[in-house]
């Protein structure tokens, strides 16, 4: 058996993508809601039964309801743009203003419910009739229930207020604070989807009572909206009135500022003076410009001229020089001064009177041409001299404008910064006046306008309780709720439930399956003998047709019958295998080595005075072998109790005694204690071919059959596989072909 489980976790680490986790169907789903049935119809049952008797033992309540049109009042200059306004929650803030206590108190106030209607809100002190006291017990012991299926369907009831008592400042309430806190329980408001309309209704046990509470809700609202708008509005002129004084006070004081200082600067040609001072300092600006740019080009001419020192060519090159025309005169007439004298020379000699003559005239050419240098040069030297005492000029000119012109905006920045604060406060003040003016005149009317578009009805039938919407939502409620806690309880059983359960957690070979007989059909112990065509028997012959292909070779033939814990049926499924062996014309040996608590004699109906016990001490022999009546099998008892039956058990006698039983039967079947409860059966599956572990479905739990397998494997017990005793085979799907019926029919025919 270990190492079938083995090879199984190997083959998986080979081939996980096999082992993975597999899809569960709905018929899964479908077997546990069968298999959980009667739990599911209870809590149907009782959700059911507790929804309806909640229902109708809940007093009767009437809603009657009113519709009204409300709109924000934007006034005549608003209705351009109203369209384009929205305020998502203006008609939340409407809802709150009529579920308010100051309404609700006007309600009281109108219709005079202290004295008038008094008994519809208190209960007066009368005699308890017994259909009455009936009806207050029910509803003591199911009312918290009903309560918290409603909150986890996700329901409501309405608020129920008015419960006489003392507010949380310890002063007693006053029946007007009563009844308006009842009122205030009981209504509600509701927007219409996509509308401005917004319906107003109010829950009471007299329809009545409803009818006229939801319309004097309306009227007291809108009585509510105009005492606000009125307060609002008179508060408004009040204040604005306080803060228009002051804000006089202040323009006065702020223009007595401004008018002096006006005085006190001259500030009357303040301004001509920021007009023309502005151009004068353009104009110096241009003007110092351009002597700035005169005198630097003098200055260069100057340089030039202290360059070429007495060099007349050098100088004649200066361009101040080379065009004056005057120059180029003396120039040309030089030239042809130089040319009349080369054509003289040519005709007379130096002395000629002619030469002479011509010589004087060039050397007073010569003469002129030096004299009007100097005077060039000389005018030069004077107009950059002029041109710098003409820039100093127009500098302090101005820096002086400059000096005005700052000062002159100094005096002009206070100005402004006066008169704004004038036509400040001259604003601030026209704007009061004008909104006390407004004020005054809106002020009787209101800023949301209220119409009733439909009024009140009388309820004909009541609202609450809904006797459909409940009895479904328990049924609902009850029939999820069972199969919640189907599924709930399914997931917590860690108890082994059918072969697949078992195959897939723990591997080996499932020998066969044995159905759980019903109450009133006959006993397991008996219905292979008395029924042998049944379902039951038919299990047992599947379970010895694995039993003897379970080892290669040749079957075993000493099987130690064994369990995780009491009461899983080990000792029907040895006997029961006997018999099953025993029809094939073979001999078959149950040895009892229950040696704690023995059932096997009286399962077989035989006296248990000697049997195995005697046999191990020595004090018993071939006589501890008995023969049931009408079994056709052979059996040894457990016989008297010994004090050590784990020594016992494992000693050499029980070892030969086995040897030698096995030369004369085919089969031998030994029936042990539980293997988590002693150490029995440890001993003894050293001593046979294999081991069958019975598990009951149900009840064998996954921990205690991984355990006890643990400790078979330590001690090298070969499992040869498992019975699965106790399966509610049709509850679980298993027989659906057909076996039952064929078996039933089979034996009616005989």
């Amino acid at each position: 058996m270990e190492r079938d489980r083995r090879d199984q976790r190997e083959y998986r680490d080979y081939y996980p993508e096999e082992f993975e986790e597999q899809e569960i169907h709905l018929r899964d789903y479908l077997q546990i809601v069968s298999k959980r049935k009667y739990l599911i119809l209870t809590v149907l049952a009782v959700v059911f039964l507790v929804v309806a008797l909640k229902t109708f033992t809940t007093t009767p309540i009437y809603t009657a309801s009113s519709q009204v049109l409300i709109e924000r009042n934007y006034g005549s200059k608003g209705l351009e743009n109203q369209f384009s306004r929205w305020e998502p929650d203006f008609l939340e803030t409407q809802s709150q203003i009529i579920q308010s206590t100051n309404v609700a108190q006007k309600v009281v106030e109108q219709l005079n419910l202290t004295t008038r209607y008094r008994s519809y809100f208190f209960e007066e002190e009368t005699e308890v009739t017994f259909v009455q006291s009936v009806k207050q017990s029910i509803k003591a012991v199911i009312g918290p229930a009903y309560d918290w299926l409603r909150n986890l369907a996700g329901g409501s009831e309405e608020v129920e207020a008015g419960v006489a008592g003392e507010s949380f400042n310890d002063e007693p309430m006053t029946e007007e604070e009563i009844i308006a806190s009842i009122i205030q329980g009981g209504l509600s408001v509701t927007p219409v989807k996509n509308t401005k309309i917004v319906t107003i209704s109010f829950s009471h046990e007299n329809p009545g009572i409803a009818k006229i509470v939801s319309d004097a809700v309306v009227k007291a609202y809108m009585d509510e909206m105009l005492e606000i708008r009125l307060s609002t509005s008179s508060y408004s002129v009040k204040w604005m009135t306080d803060k228009a004084r002051e804000e006089r006070e202040k323009l006065e004081h702020s223009e007595r500022l401004l008018q002096q200082f006006m005085r006190d600067n001259d500030l009357v040609t303040v301004e001509d003076k920021l007009t023309v001072l502005p151009q004068k300092l353009s104009g110096f600006g241009n003007q110092i410009s351009k002597a700035e740019a005169e005198k630097k080009e003098l200055a260069d001419q100057l340089a030039q001229i202290r360059a070429a020192g007495n060099n007349l060519d050098r100088l004649e090159k200066i361009p101040a020089l080379a065009s004056s025309e005057v120059l180029k005169s003396i120039r040309e007439r030089i030239y042809k001064a130089n040319l009349d004298i080369q054509e003289l020379s040519k005709k007379y000699g130096h002395k000629h009177p002619k030469m002479i003559q011509a010589q004087s005239e060039l050397r007073s050419l010569t003469d002129e041409k030096s004299f009007e240098i100097e005077r060039v040069l000389s005018s030069i030297t004077n107009s950059y001299e002029l041109a710098a005492s003409k820039e100093e000029s127009l500098k302090e000119l101005l820096a002086d404008t400059k000096s005005q012109m700052l000062e002159s905006n100094e005096k002009f920045m206070q100005y402004k910064v006066m008169k704004r604060e004038v036509d400040s406060n001259r604003a601030m003040y026209d704007t009061l006046q004008a909104g006390i003016k407004k004020e005054s005149v809106t002020e009787q009317s209101q800023s949301v306008n209220i119409w009733v578009t439909k009024k009140a009805e009388m309820p004909l039938s009541p609202s609450q309780p809904n006797t459909k919407r409940n009895l479904l939502l328990g049924l609902i409620l009850g029939l999820f709720g069972g199969v919640g806690l189907a599924f709930f309880i399914e997931y917590l059983d860690n108890t082994v439930k059918d072969e697949k359960d078992l195959g897939d957690r723990f591997g080996g070979s499932i020998l066969g399956s044995v159905e759980e007989l019903k109450k009133n059909a006959d006993s397991i112990e008996s219905v292979v003998v008395t029924k042998p065509l049944s379902p039951v028997a038919e299990s047992y012959r599947l379970i010895r047709s694995s039993l003897l292909l379970s080892a290669a070779g040749k079957p075993p033939e000493t099987i130690l019958v064994t369990s995780m814990g009491m009461g899983e049926g080990k000792t029907t499924t040895t006997a029961n295998l006997a018999r099953i062996l025993a029809q094939n014309d073979k001999k078959v040996l149950v040895i009892d080595c229950d040696l704690r608590k023995p059932r096997l004699g009286s399962f077989f109906g035989v006296r248990n005075e000697v049997g195995l016990s005697s046999i191990l001490t020595g004090s018993g022999g071939s006589e501890a072998i008995v023969q049931p009546p009408n079994e056709g099998i052979s059996a040894i008892l457990s016989g008297p109790i010994p004090p050590a039956p784990a020594e016992l058990l494992g000693s050499d006698r029980m070892k030969m005694l086995i040897e030698s039983m096995k030369q004369e039967y085919d089969f031998i079947l030994l029936d042990s204690p539980p293997v988590q409860s002693v150490t029995d059966s440890l001993a003894l599956c050293q001593l046979v071919d294999g081991v069958v572990v019975v598990v009951r479905a149900g009840k064998t739990t996954n921990e205690m059959l991984e355990s006890g397998l643990k400790k078979l494997s330590d001690v090298n017990g070969k499992v040869l596989g498992f019975v699965l005793n106790g399966m509610k085979m049709r509850g679980n799907g298993y027989y659906s072909y057909g076996y039952g019926s064929y078996y039933t029919r089979n034996e009616g025919e005989e």
